[in-house]
């Protein structure tokens, strides 16, 4: 089965080697780093860990994944991995057997089962995640615990979702389609530690705030429709 790895990364000089050092490459047939506008060395940290590099200038998470997504040389399962170092790419295994053994389309890497370091998640993000997540079973009447970005879905599947979210609501984008889609979908445990490095998003204020009004507005708008 063929496993492709896709890593969104902006000015993660610093971490992308530790994190490509430490995938299991064994299982992992591609690794693409999607450079979404660095201004250090990223993508040259990339390349010379093995992992295959393409640009996204426009910034934005989901627009990083987009175009991972169209890079892809259609694999069998496709994982979404963060680039600074907060995910242990160790447990991809533990993301894609389920699908390997047929028993998922999408497999959720759940911060929140796995037990996160001290540390890892800001008081804002546990609240703001534990908050979708209450507001995604209100609306959508499945409980999850988690919208980590660490997560594996069959290619197949992922084509069928039509992801189109530029930036904060990719995550929960995708786990909303897949539930109105009848796909299944399971969470599994993941470790999750520190990053390597100042968050873009929940190390300021500002982006929390962004991020959390993205999220909510992307889970009510899709039950609108």
């Amino acid at each position: 089965m063929q496993i492709a790895v896709i890593i969104p990364a902006l000015n993660e000089e610093q971490a992308i080697g530790q994190v490509l050092a430490e995938l299991p490459r064994d299982l992992v047939s591609d690794v693409i780093v999607v450079d979404n506008g660095s201004t250090d060395g990223t993508a040259a940290a990339a390349a010379a860990a093995g992992a295959r590099v393409v640009p996204e200038p426009r910034r934005g998470y989901g627009s990083a994944c987009l175009r991972g997504i169209a890079e892809l040389r259609e694999p069998d399962v496709v994982v979404f991995l963060d680039g600074d170092h907060s995910d242990y790419p160790e447990d991809l295994p533990s993301l894609v057997e389920p699908i390997v053994e047929d028993q998922a389309d999408l497999v959720i890497g759940s911060r929140a089962l796995g037990g996160p370091e001290a540390g890892s998640l800001t008081p804002q993000q546990v609240f703001g995640n534990r908050f979708a997540c209450f507001l995604f079973a209100l609306i959508y009447r499945r409980r999850f615990t988690d919208l980590g970005p660490f997560r594996a879905v069959r290619y197949s599947s992922l084509l069928e979702l039509g992801m189109a979210d530029p930036d904060f609501g990719w995550t929960v984008e995708m786990q909303i389609k897949a539930v109105k889609r009848g796909l299944r979908v399971l969470e599994v445990p993941v470790r999750y530690r520190p990053r390597i490095g100042r968050s873009k998003i929940s190390g300021t204020l500002r982006g929390a705030v962004l991020a959390g009004h993205k999220i909510v507005s992307t889970i009510l708008r899709h039950a609108w429709r």
